[in-house]
């Protein structure tokens, strides 16, 4: 059941493990005034994040040390697992909504979000399913249609919840797996122009992201309302200049700034840190980005090298996706930002994520996946 491996990329792990560790400081840093109002207790949020932290190492334990050529054979059971807890969440008494948005599953005093768990089923199938059809990837039909069928009913159940965010970063996911495998051009240039045309049809679908989409081009026209997120994000971050205000000493985390443990936690790190330590978080995910890839080129086979460059993309696009967002480069989307948002399903669905690419790193040969 148990990989046999040589040794795990220490470049890629220790990424992983100073992003978490700058996550644990900063959701503590940013979350002690809100705990402590709410509360009564400055180290609520800090505690809970470090009994999440845990968990997800755990997680990474043992993605990192599980059979990989045994996962490729059970990525349709963990798919179809993953396809009902997305329907299961819609069901009245089980999904649970928060801030408009139908989420989340219940389980006593935790939650989970099936969209996390789908994301990384996703990327274990499809791994399989194109380096299984490889060879029929550069005929549309045959290679290309089957795979966007999968995405289409996975996005149209996250859309339910509604999670635009969620469902560009799965699409984009599959987007660089289908260009890694050898897709036509043509083809997925076509694609990518029919995505866009889907993603402005849905954003002028609903009232609220069209709202969100003039916010982003002028936050100042609907300061308390809209914008508000968008602006008190850039105030966290201007005053930061280069070396930052401090750690601790961020002035928007007195409920200025909504979800400043969550998602606009870069803010955070750009107020209290500065542009040095903004900085070192970018190159800390482009380095991730870069040893992830890397790791896809070097796999010994077409299903460990897909599965590589899907969990890379995933992560990574993520990241680049929510500190967009709270730069105001683009419009407010609410998604977390991998290793160092505080807590939950994502951080956990993302150190399992993280540990099977490290597993990828580490996997002398797998010949018959």
């Amino acid at each position: 059941m148990f990989t046999k491996y040589r040794k795990v990329d220490a470049v890629l792990l220790g990424t992983i493990l100073i992003l978490l560790l700058i996550g644990i400081i900063m959701t503590y840093s940013s979350s002690a005034v809100k705990g402590y109002l709410y509360y009564e207790d400055p180290y609520h949020y800090f505690k809970a994040e470090l009994i999440w932290v845990a968990l997800g190492l755990a997680a990474m334990t043992v993605a990192l040390v599980i059979d990989l050529k045994l996962l490729c054979q059970w990525t349709k059971p963990i798919l179809l697992f993953a396809l009902v807890l997305l329907v299961l969440v819609k069901i009245p008494g089980i999904g649970k909504t928060v801030n408009g948005a139908q989420r989340w599953i219940g389980l006593g005093p935790l939650s989970i979000q099936p969209s996390e768990v789908i994301k990384l089923a996703m990327v274990l199938m499809m791994a399989r399913f194109l380096s299984a059809n490889s060879n029929n990837i550069r005929y549309f039909f045959r290679g290309v249609v089957p795979s966007l069928g999968l995405l289409g009913v996975v996005c149209a159940l996250i859309m339910l919840q509604p999670d635009l965010g969620t469902t560009l970063v799965m699409a984009a996911t599959v987007f660089f797996m289908l260009l890694a495998v050898g897709a036509n051009l043509w083809h997925m240039a076509g694609l990518g122009l029919a995505g866009l045309g889907m993603v402005a049809a849905a954003i002028i679908a609903a009232p609220y992201r069209m709202r969100r989409i003039f916010a982003f081009l002028d936050p100042w026209a609907d300061p308390s309302g809209k914008g508000y997120q968008t602006i008190q994000s850039l105030l966290a971050l201007g005053p930061g200049g280069l070396f930052g205000l401090g750690l601790g000493q961020s002035r928007q985390k007195f409920l200025y700034l909504p979800e400043n443990h969550t998602d606009f936690i870069f803010a955070m790190i750009g107020e209290e840190l500065g542009f040095i330590g903004a900085t070192l978080v970018v190159l800390l995910f482009f380095l991730f980005i870069w040893r992830g890839f890397r790791t896809a080129m070097k796999a010994p086979n077409s299903f460990l090298s897909l599965l590589a460059v899907g969990l890379t993309s995933l992560i990574g696009i993520q990241a680049m996706i929510n500190m967009g967002v709270v730069t105001g480069v683009l419009p407010v989307t609410g998604i977390t930002l991998p290793f160092l948002s505080y807590g939950g399903t994502s951080l956990l669905f993302t150190m399992a994520g993280a540990g099977l690419l490290l597993n990828v790193t580490a996997a002398d040969h797998y010949e018959g996946v």
